[in-house]
């Protein structure tokens, strides 16, 4: 018995060495093996970190408003007799656009002017007669105030003709007028609307925070989807004196200089309010950056220190890569289109990896391919094919 159970005792031993010898062994070859395996390299595209001008601005959605708007309408009943004026023309101040029936009132006035002229000639009598003692002082002056309000009458007839007829208040370009004549309108309808466009303002809204770098006569660049990827420039013409204590944001109001006419107002528009002076800051694309829980990094190509062995091997691989990836943390800052501000972590020079990072770790293999580069432009607009 004791025999037998030595030579199991033996046997269960000898097959556990072997299996750890086994695994051992084994362990060794896949060590080996993955020491001298090569990582695969990684095609990627890569740029030059440069300082360029960077122009802090504050950005904000606005509206168009004419400089001067109003919509005419009568201020009295009556019948449209004449309509002067066509839809969508531009017209001077002054300019007569519509005219009620007015026959009836010009009739009076008439009269009332021919009253007028003979009250004048006869104070011209009266004072002649006054002069030769003819007449007394106060036949004199009941004859000038009996002039007096006939004048006053047709000041106020010719006042009462004159708010029958409508007239550009100012020059600018009318809208879509529905009016005809032989149409009767009551007083406060409204027969047209009158812009003046060139220029125009544009009312936006910027947070509290951004107030004290606000001032009138600073540069502002606005855009709108109306026309697409054209930019339109103008100047703070006026900040407003309150904010609003709903939002705790303040009102600035900027002249956009519009020489075509294109843009109207109600418009809906983007604008972007340059703050101070430009500045030389280093930007990169978008797509090079990564964004963790740990901060934003980057990939910058660095050289792959030469091997002596493979140095002086005449089997030397001429195609094989000379860059590796390096993972590095930036500090990011504001965002201007495609490009991202980087407040430090780099130094001008450095190659970075622009696309293909996702794929990166630290000594990967590089392979540049740069037919294909992302987009870095401060003002993008959109592409359609």
């Amino acid at each position: 018995m004791k025999l037998r159970m030595l030579i199991m005792v033996g046997a269960v031993a000898l097959l556990l060495g072997l299996i750890f010898a086994y695994h051992t062994v084994m362990g060794m070859i896949i060590a080996k093996y993955m020491a001298s395996a090569t990582v695969p390299p990684v095609t990627v595209t890569v740029m030059t970190v440069q300082s360029s001008s960077w122009q802090p601005q504050s950005e904000a959605i606005g509206g168009l408003r004419a400089v001067r708007g109003a919509d005419l309408a009568t201020q009295m009943d009556g019948l449209v007799s004449k309509v002067l004026l066509q839809s969508g023309e531009s017209v001077n101040q002054g300019q007569e656009l519509l005219e009620l029936n007015i026959d009836s009132d010009r009739a009076q006035l008439e009269s009332l002017q021919a009253a007028s002229d003979l009250a004048a000639a006869v104070l011209v009598r009266s004072q002649a007669q006054y002069e030769v003692e003819a007449i007394s002082k106060a036949q004199l002056d009941a004859d000038a105030a009996d002039l007096k309000s006939k004048k006053a009458q047709v000041a106020e007839q010719q006042a009462l003709i004159d708010k029958k007829i409508i007239r550009a208040p100012f020059g600018g370009r009318l809208g879509i007028c529905t009016v005809v004549p032989g149409q009767y309108l009551k007083a406060g309808d409204v027969v047209v609307t009158l812009q003046t466009i060139d220029p125009i303002y544009v009312d936006f809204y910027v947070p509290q925070q951004q107030l004290a770098s606000l001032a009138p006569g600073q540069t502002v660049v606005m855009s709108t989807d109306a026309f697409a990827g054209e930019q339109f420039a103008g100047k703070v013409t006026a900040v407003n004196s309150k904010v609003d204590d709903s939002t705790r944001n303040v009102e600035v109001e900027a002249l956009i200089q519009n020489p075509k006419r294109e843009l109207l107002p109600g418009m809906f528009a983007k604008v972007a309010v340059n703050v101070g002076a430009a500045q030389p800051h280093l930007t990169l694309p978008q797509t090079s950056i990564t964004y963790n829980a740990y901060g934003a990094t980057v990939f910058i190509a660095k050289p792959i220190p030469a091997d002596p062995a493979k140095a002086k091997s005449k089997d030397k691989d001429k195609d094989a890569p000379t860059l590796q990836a390096q993972q590095v943390f930036v500090t990011t800052g504001t965002t201007r289109g495609d490009q991202v501000e980087i407040l430090s972590g780099l130094d001008p020079g450095a190659l970075v990896v622009t696309t293909g990072g996702l794929k990166l770790k630290n000594g990967t293999p590089l392979i540049v391919n740069n037919k294909i580069q992302p987009t870095d432009d401060a003002n993008p607009h959109p592409q359609e094919h």
